[in-house]
């Protein structure tokens, strides 16, 4: 019989083990993606995405926006293949605009997708202060 620790045998205490660092290497792939992507420069389209360990609870939002997409679904369509890539799920909890001023050090997030809805701009803006720790960034409910 195999040696035991607290009454299991070690070669159980191995595949645990083994199940722990995977999960464990899933979360730390999550903690790699960046909380946000998001254009130097002008008025944007957005979108705040739920990002998660695919058969796992571990997850995080993201904010990624570009003014090259004309609809929200296009940031959509870019991010979902690459989060699955990395093996996770997303999901989009909503859109809106950001005008991005890097003169001024400024960011507002407004407005709402018509496809996704909106957005809940004050988990946006809590993800961009993180990320713009030295900008004024502000917030509304108005479309403009």
């Amino acid at each position: 019989m195999l040696l035991s620790v607290a009454s299991r045998p070690v070669s159980s205490l191995r595949v645990s083990g083994v199940v722990r660092t995977a999960a464990g290497t899933m979360a730390d792939a999550l903690a790699k993606i960046p909380d946000v992507e998001i254009d130097p420069e002008g008025t944007f389209k957005y979108i705040l995405v739920r990002v998660k360990v695919k058969d796992g609870d571990a997850n995080k939002d993201i904010v990624r926006g570009t003014k090259s997409a004309e609809y929200h679904n296009h940031i959509f369509e870019k991010v979902h293949p690459a989060m699955e890539a990395l093996g996770m799920e997303c999901k989009c909890l909503g859109g809106g605009k950001i005008e991005h001023n890097s003169q001024e050090k400024k960011l507002r997030v407004f407005g709402e997708s018509t496809g996704f809805g909106k957005a809940d701009h004050s988990v946006s803006v809590e993800k961009l202060k993180g990320a713009f720790s030295d900008y004024e960034i502000t917030w509304s409910d108005d479309k403009k």
